[in-house]
């Protein structure tokens, strides 16, 4: 059985990493390799992600409810969800995503990625999410999300990525980038009940209940935080991080 400290750590990684960035992927396997959680179960995977799901929804509730309005931006986000779940599903399928999952893969994704993205965050201010966000351009975004698939990309740092290359300004690519979340972060959870419900294992129980909770808060924090940060300031503080992060990496790998 996990204990709350765990519970806390497990949360902090899922609602900081989740939303930065940084890879929440590459994190976990990171801190899982050099700290052995106690039965890790795939209730307490699923409570993380419900509960930072909650939090983007009710962080963005008023532009949700905009939004089944004017179902338009609703259609485009589901479409730039599309491209991920035929991937997504053959990768685990067929256990290819285990391969991925080396301190080597996340060394080079953390390093060429964060390089990407300094220099997407170099390009021309030329849209508004409000007239520019179109069809095409959520395809685009979303066929890039694909790449998060490989521990150390990162969904959020891809996808603000392709945003900044679209010529979306930082803030409107992060919105994007979590309304993204939205549908990735409900499949996940759906995906690890139908797996509990198959199996007929695990009781809720109140360690659970605790990891849906530190998840919401540390999500709904990192979220408004990083929103603020980004309408003043560049991402060069996070390519410096995954930069120093990957060569940390790369020389345990091959030092």
């Amino acid at each position: 059985m996990l204990s709350s400290v765990e519970i806390l750590i497990l949360s902090i990684i899922q609602g900081i990493s989740e939303f930065l960035p940084v890879s929440s992927a590459a994190h976990f396997i990171l801190v899982s390799k050099y700290y052995a959680f106690t039965n890790q179960s795939l209730l307490i995977d699923i409570c993380l992600h419900l509960g930072s799901l909650i939090a983007i929804i009710f962080y963005f509730r008023n532009d949700l409810f905009n939004f089944i309005k004017n179902k338009s931006f609703l259609i485009k986000i589901l479409i730039g969800t599309i491209p991920i779940i035929p991937v997504g599903y053959i990768l685990y399928q067929t256990g290819l995503i285990d391969q991925l999952r080396s301190l080597e893969v996340i060394g080079w994704m953390s390093l060429i990625f964060g390089i990407l993205l300094y220099v997407s965050d170099r390009s021309k201010i030329t849209k508004k999410i409000d007239t520019a966000f179109t069809n095409k351009s959520a395809i685009f975004i979303g066929l890039f999300q694909i790449l998060a698939l490989i521990p150390g990309v990162s969904r959020s740092g891809i996808t603000i990525t392709s945003g900044r290359l679209l010529g979306f300004n930082r803030f409107d690519s992060a919105k994007i980038s979590f309304f993204l979340s939205i549908p990735t972060l409900a499949a996940a959870s759906l995906l690890g009940i139908y797996n509990i419900y198959k199996e007929g294992s695990t009781e809720l129980n109140f360690l659970a209940i605790i990891a849906v909770i530190f998840s919401f808060i540390f999500s709904y924090i990192t979220i408004a935080l990083f929103l603020k940060f980004i309408q003043k300031f560049s991402l060069n503080i996070f390519i410096i991080y995954r930069i120093i992060l990957s060569l940390f990496v790369l020389a345990i790998v091959y030092l």
